[in-house]
């Protein structure tokens, strides 16, 4: 029996994208020149392994999220600047290892490069961990602005998931060029359908999301 190539294109891709749920995409087919550095997908990240559930680097969110995304992509391009994701749907087992790893408390590797203000034991009470996570539903996104031509993150006054009031968007203790590239984040995030959370200035969800309060569990791959 004879296939076209269409038809094997078809059933290779039916199988390599079997495990993506209905009204999910992969953010890198939908926004182009996107930059992605998943960190949980290695060891550079606050728990220093690779988390639960990553298991390629790619982006998925809700569908919505990415077409809102889209937008925010065209506006910063025009300036030469664009998006680069650091998380976007996380699995649930993912936030279970974030669980076990917070209760484990004299495991501090990262402390001085995430958390060093922080003592572990109260990141439960100070909001940086918990059991469930908006971005279990698919359209809560970590991201901040590049240069496209260097590639370059633009300074926000402090790294990816650094907890403490220092990632806090209002925070006052900034460079005025940080000040400014936190603003432009925020600006250009709110004005294209997404909410921020005041804690974490790279932290956005879409407002409107179509599956608030469900906590999906596929991986990432």
């Amino acid at each position: 029996m004879k296939f076209s190539l269409a038809l094997l294109l078809t059933f290779f891709t039916t199988i390599c994208f079997a495990q993506l749920r209905e009204g999910f995409v992969y953010a890198q087919d939908i926004i182009e020149d996107l930059a992605v550095e998943l960190r949980y997908c290695n060891d550079n990240n606050f728990v220093g392994q690779q988390i639960d559930g990553y298991h390629k680097e790619v982006v998925i969110m809700t569908s919505q999220a990415a077409s809102a995304l889209q937008k925010v992509q065209d506006t910063l391009k025009k300036q030469g600047l664009g998006l680069k994701i650091f998380d976007a749907y996380r699995p649930q087992r993912a936030v279970n290892h974030f669980v076990r790893w917070a209760k484990q408390v004299n495991d501090t590797l990262k402390k001085q490069e995430y958390y060093p203000n922080v003592d572990k034991r109260h990141l439960f009470k100070k909001g940086y961990i918990a059991s469930k996570s908006r971005h279990s539903s698919g359209s809560t996104l970590d991201i901040t602005i590049i240069n496209l031509e260097t590639g370059e993150e633009l300074d926000m006054g402090t790294p990816y998931d650094f907890f403490g009031p220092e990632s806090w968007v209002e925070n006052k203790n900034l460079t005025k060029q940080q000040q400014a590239n936190r603003q432009l984040l925020q600006k250009v995030m709110l004005s294209n359908g997404f909410r921020n959370y005041p804690q974490e200035w790279w932290h956005f969800t879409l407002r409107g999301e179509p599956y608030r309060n469900q906590y999906f569990d596929f991986p990432v791959e």
